[in-house]
């Protein structure tokens, strides 16, 4: 089954890293994707950028309408994403499990089944 793990953390604790604090983090969590990434395992992750970098686009009353910023404003943002292959939610929580022992921003990870509706197609 293929897992969207979706990370949340306020972005104002990890705007304010220093690059040596964010690259430490950042390895860590690498850390934890390898065994994944060497099994074949660990789709596609991305780390998004700020939310003041965010535009939505939003339907009211029938008229599409653009807007800066994030949807809504909430204690902790969205800030990015992994897709993982696993055998079953007991795996996928491990992992999310071993993303926030390594992630000192805290924050919470959604765990979600995925069903692939348009699936990339990669040339060889």
């Amino acid at each position: 089954m293929l897992y969207a793990i979706l990370c949340y953390a306020s972005e104002d604790v990890v705007c304010s890293w220093s690059k040596e604090q964010d690259d430490a983090v950042m390895e860590k969590l690498i850390g934890v994707q390898e065994k994944y990434a060497q099994a074949g395992r660990l789709g596609p992750v991305a780390r998004l950028l700020p939310t003041t970098a965010a535009t939505t686009l939003r339907k009211v009353k029938g008229e599409s309408i653009v807007i800066d910023g994030p949807f809504a404003e909430t204690k902790e943002q969205f800030l990015g994403f992994y897709t993982l292959e696993c055998a079953d939610l007991d795996e996928a929580v491990d992992f999310a499990r071993e993303l926030s022992e390594v992630n000192p921003s805290g924050g919470s990870y959604e765990i979600r089944p995925v069903s692939l509706f348009n699936p990339a197609k990669v040339s060889a």
